[in-house]
């Protein structure tokens, strides 16, 4: 089953995997954003500080999100190597800012989950 979309989503073959893991990946991004917020509002030490972290860190992973990883088309794209590489790194931040929270089991299952789903959108379709 093959679905015309403009960008570099037109590439790729959609099969149940690939759709699966589309909406894995969607579900992985925003758990980033909670994650990154959760560490901000939490590790903060006063309220302005909480604050600025809790808004400032995941403002700044979805400006990385969106000028370089964007699956509708990123505004700099980078080669896949690199797009692979910061991917996990950004995933892995999330999944940092979880154990630094005191969640560390939902941590190692964030991450676990995204390393997955990053070897499955780079090796389907």
């Amino acid at each position: 089953m093959r679905t015309s979309r403009p960008g570099p989503v037109a590439q790729r073959e959609w099969t149940p995997v690939t759709v699966v893991n589309g909406g894995l990946a969607f579900t992985l991004e925003l758990g980033l954003l909670a994650a990154l917020c959760y560490w901000g509002f939490k590790t903060g030490s006063g309220t302005v500080t909480r604050i600025l972290l809790g808004v400032g860190a995941p403002a700044l992973a979805a400006l990385t999100w969106g000028l370089f990883l964007a699956a509708g088309g990123p505004t700099f794209p980078l080669p896949t190597a690199a797009q692979i590489a910061l991917k996990l790194v950004v995933f892995a931040i999330g999944a940092l800012a979880l154990h630094a929270a005191g969640r560390t089991t939902l941590g190692l299952v964030f991450g676990a989950l995204a390393l997955i789903s990053v070897v499955v959108e780079y090796t389907a379709g």
